[in-house]
């Protein structure tokens, strides 16, 4: 059992629906039931409900404790709900600097003092020191190529926990992704154009989900 805790980059996300425009909504944990909105960016792209309701069903067991980091932030959805599910730490990536300030605005709102926000391209924020993370989400902007560069970079420059998990979300099309020897494919689903997976980090080839 893995051990979970705690670019061009952001205008993170073409369109899709996400309940009330505008708003990302909490799915569970103590803040359950919240929405709060969303900075209105071209190319941002939610996470929609039905998709982050698989992710979180497949990481509940491991999430409170971890330190996460959501690389592309965009709305903030995937890492307000890690928050929300008692993540210890969430840094939280995101370029456009109206919705990194939105986030932050949002995690003043909940009251929350363990969400950091860093304005920043995500490739030249993974070049800078590195602290290992157990928990990255990767939902880039899609059709710029992003993924084979960030995940080399998360994986040589020491962001990742030898344990780590990494959920990964990109366009069906993107068939020859290249990744890690080390990240073993734990979960693997498609909702229309969108393929979503979950990684683990098998440094030793010792560890399970």
């Amino acid at each position: 059992m893995p051990r979970v805790k705690s670019s061009r980059s952001n205008p993170s996300k073409s369109p899709a629906p996400q309940g009330k425009a505008g708003f990302v909504r909490i799915i569970s944990g103590q803040w359950r039931g919240r929405k709060l909105p969303v900075k209105d960016v071209e190319g941002l792209r939610p996470t929609t409900d039905r998709v982050k309701e698989t992710i979180f069903n497949w990481l509940a067991p491991h999430i409170r404790g971890t330190r996460c980091l959501d690389l592309f932030a965009g709305s903030g959805g995937l890492g307000l709900e890690a928050l929300s599910r008692y993540a210890e730490q969430v840094t939280l990536i995101e370029l456009d600097k109206g919705a990194a300030d939105q986030i932050k605005k949002n995690l003043a709102t909940l009251g929350c003092s363990q969400g950091q926000v860093i304005q920043s391209d995500a490739l030249s924020w993974l070049q800078g020191p590195a602290t290992p993370f157990d928990l990255v989400f990767l939902d880039p902007p899609f059709r710029r190529e992003l993924l084979p560069q960030v995940c080399e970079l998360l994986e040589q420059r020491g962001w990742l926990a030898a344990d780590a998990l990494i959920y990964l979300e990109r366009e069906k099309e993107m068939a020859d992704l290249a990744l890690p020897a080390s990240w073993q494919l734990l979960k693997d689903k498609q909702a229309g154009q969108v393929c979503y997976q979950l990684y683990l980090r098998e440094v030793n080839n010792e560890a399970g989900l």
